[in-house]
């Protein structure tokens, strides 16, 4: 038998494994980049049979009638064990399954916990003593949240490095695996009339937002042990500001890259009151939507935010007096997750009252990059107008499908590529920034702002994100709209 790859998704039986892990494994096999001999097998304390294990996820793998006829392929690769989390026996048992299936001179063995962080000590522990593959490859792939605050996340990273070296550890997070997020180099980096501007000469300001319009919807018992700082801002929303704020890499090897993000991040002092606003929203104005606290599992004196705006300033000569915004929320007004970038004002400005330039990049939904500038209104007289410079990603690429973020991510693993992994160093830098703020909120030092579900967030947040540079619009203009009126010429 030659070289072998056996990738093991403990926790298999979840809700994680099922909509998320198995389904980029198979986007990844459809499309032919699994290596040879890849065999998968999932570890869970469910009684399953095979049958009853592929039925669990097999549904989940795709939508797309033309990829159908694949799946029984793939899941010939998929075999079940059952065993617990914290028994040595059960962990010998998974290293004979793993053996059987290995061959060659090069092994390769790739643990996902699919699971809950409360036990990835336990899980790392037993893999480490009972399933490594000496001589061989190991990879463990783990989720967030990587712990709750600086302590706990120092806690455990110093658990999983004294069983596992740092550059066997993935820590996922699948941010960094969104094609619009991995745009962003490319972007700036192969750009030159980008690279011009991208500094505090030009740039008055920049957003990063993410919105839900929909509410916690039976997770509240969950959430309301992290909140939407813990669960979005920390992790997801600050790797979007380590690509928009880094230097230039000296290469894209992994560990250039990460070099560069942990600089930013240094260089960003911890949150203040003053730098923050934080919401928790209630029912509808119709009362159709129920309130946070009325999701069961959540404290009825909750202080969890549902909702946060808040202000970061990096402290070094390509972004000082540059406010990072960043506006995340669930139960609100639409979907969208952006970044937006806004220009300074024209020196000397002959057209008084004209918007500001902005570069907008969409992460999501409906994907694209658009400069929004000023140009003359067709006509004798001069009206100069809001238009935009537009790349729609489904309509400059209508035939390429764009992969979940899963599945690039996993192709990375695969591939032993880190650059969009989560370092030690970098996780730590990151949590330094808000974990004062985080025990504030926390010991209610600093109390939520009700918002009606479905509005655009606590009333104050207007004058909020003005305060700290951003200017609104002055002239109509809405890109959806203008989108919406272009695919019905």
């Amino acid at each position: 038998m030659s070289d072998s790859t056996v990738i093991i998704v403990l926790g298999a039986s979840g809700d994680l494994a099922k909509k998320k892990t198995f389904p980029a494994l198979f986007g990844v096999f459809k499309d032919n980049f699994m290596p040879p001999n890849t065999f998968i097998l999932g570890y869970a304390r469910s009684e399953m049979d095979r049958s009853s294990f592929h039925d669990r996820f097999s549904k989940n793998l795709t939508k797309n009638d033309q990829d159908k006829g694949k799946v029984p392929q793939f899941l010939d690769l998929c075999e079940y064990v059952r065993g617990s989390y914290d028994k040595a026996e059960d962990f010998k048992n998974l290293n004979k399954e793993i053996e059987k299936r290995e061959g060659g001179s090069k092994r390769r063995r790739i643990f996902y916990l699919a699971l809950p962080p409360s036990v990835y000590g336990d899980v790392a522990k037993g893999l480490r003593e009972h399933c490594y593959c000496e001589g061989g490859q190991n990879r463990l792939v783990i989720e967030k949240p990587f712990g709750f605050d600086t302590e706990s996340s120092n806690k455990l990273g110093k658990q999983l490095s004294s069983l596992w070296s740092e550059e066997e550890i993935y820590r996922i997070d699948h941010y960094l695996g969104k094609e619009m997020v991995k745009n962003i180099i490319p972007l700036r980096f192969a750009n030159v009339f980008f690279g011009t501007v991208w500094n505090r000469q030009s740039i008055d300001n920049v957003q990063i937002t993410f919105k839900e319009p929909f509410g916690t919807e039976g997770r509240g018992g969950y959430f309301d042990e992290f909140g939407i700082i813990r669960d979005v801002i920390q992790n997801h929303l600050i790797q979007v500001l380590c690509y928009l704020a880094m230097e230039k890499p000296l290469s894209l090897d992994a560990e250039h890259v990460r070099d560069e993000k942990v600089k930013v991040l240094k260089c960003i002092h911890p949150l203040k009151e003053d730098d923050i606003l934080v919401g928790q929203y209630t029912k509808s104005l119709d009362g159709q939507k129920p309130g946070y606290r009325d999701d069961e599992g959540v404290k009825k004196d909750s202080n969890a935010p549902t909702f946060a705006a808040l202000v970061l300033h990096i402290d070094n000569d390509r972004w000082s007096g540059v406010p990072f915004i960043f506006k995340s929320g669930k139960a609100l007004e639409e979907h969208k997750v952006e970044v937006r970038i806004q220009f300074q004002e024209c020196p000397g400005n002959i057209f008084p009252g004209v918007s500001r330039n902005e570069l907008v990049i969409r992460l999501q939904p409906n994907e694209a990059v658009y400069v929004k500038f000023q140009n003359k209104l067709p006509g004798l007289e001069m009206i100069p107008v809001v238009t935009e410079l537009d790349l729609t990603y489904k309509e400059r690429f209508p035939n390429q499908r764009i992969p979940d973020a899963y599945e690039a991510l996993l192709l990375d693993v695969l591939n032993n590529n880190h650059s969009n992994f989560v370092r030690d160093d970098e996780l730590e830098a990151a949590w330094e920034i808000f974990t004062p703020i985080l025990h504030k909120i926390d010991a209610n030092e600093i109390t939520c702002e009700p918002y009606p579900y479905g509005s655009r967030g606590p009333s104050s947040l207007s004058a909020f994100v003005e305060k700290h540079g951003y200017k609104r619009d002055t002239q109509p203009y809405d890109w959806n709209d203008i989108k919406a009126q272009q695919g019905k010429l």
